[in-house]
């Protein structure tokens, strides 16, 4: 079974039509991306996915169940979780506390004013797991906001996998990153593919060429082409519409 299956999916505002009629099928455990122009419809087909957004039409299965309408809360209890372009942490909060919080859902906690958040002992082991893997440990107690742009993408990767959703949406997770940022990037999105379905919005064709086992191009709302990184490389119609000379 795939893990996510996108049949016409539309989406409408007004009378602009953003997304027209996009199918897809995304198999479980692979890294796919999602590539395109300025104004394709990228961000617009995530918002769908997570449901920050109902379609206009269409349908979305995460692993054979439809999903399309729901709120995004159902949708992450459902498996499919999402990172944003620009960094959402809890600026105040430690590191470490960022964490915990995103593992309350996954330990069924919940949130409980009288009970203090360290009693929660699987939130707390869950944190400590997540923040070993995004490689933050000596970070541990410095508040979200101080950290560098780099490690403050790292903690919401982290806080995207701290759920353990199966399906995971980075959208474009090196954006504004040096070279030796991106690196140490690619690394950890290696890691968190483990085991788990990643979809990836990125406009760095290096980091998709490296990490994608297909890419899907969109283009005007509509998906042109759909392949491995080397059929897409050398698809003529990628390079007249997206890629250009960067594809050489």
């Amino acid at each position: 079974m795939s893990a996510l299956t996108i049949k016409g999916l539309k989406k409408q505002f007004g009378p602009a039509e953003v997304i027209r009629g996009v199918d897809l099928e995304v198999e479980k455990n692979e890294v796919h991306a999602v590539i395109g122009p300025n104004g394709a419809g990228k961000s617009t087909f995530f918002n769908l996915l997570s449901g920050a957004f109902p379609p206009t039409s269409g349908e979305i299965q995460l692993f054979g169940e439809r999903i399309d309408g729901l709120s995004p809360e159902k949708i992450q209890q459902r498996g499919l979780a999402r990172s944003f372009q620009v960094s959402n942490v809890f600026v105040n909060l430690s590191v470490f506390e960022n964490l915990r919080c995103a593992c309350f859902k996954q330990s069924h906690a919940g949130y409980v004013f009288w009970r203090p958040a360290a009693r929660v002992r699987e939130a707390n082991r869950r944190a400590e797991e997540v923040l070993e893997m995004i490689g933050l440990q000596a970070l541990r107690d410095v508040p979200a906001g101080s950290l560098p742009y780099a490690s403050q993408r790292a903690l919401e990767i982290g806080m995207t996998i701290a759920c353990d959703a199966p399906v995971v949406l980075l959208d474009e997770p090196t954006a504004g990153m040096s070279n030796s940022e991106t690196a140490q990037a690619i690394k950890l999105i290696r890691q968190v593919a483990e085991g788990r379905t990643l979809m990836i919005v990125e406009h760095d064709m290096g980091v998709v060429f490296e990490l994608a086992d297909r890419i899907s191009v969109l283009v005007y709302g509509k998906i042109i082409a759909t392949g491995k990184p080397e059929d897409i490389r050398n698809d003529p119609k990628v390079r007249e519409a997206y890629l250009g000379e960067e594809a050489a």
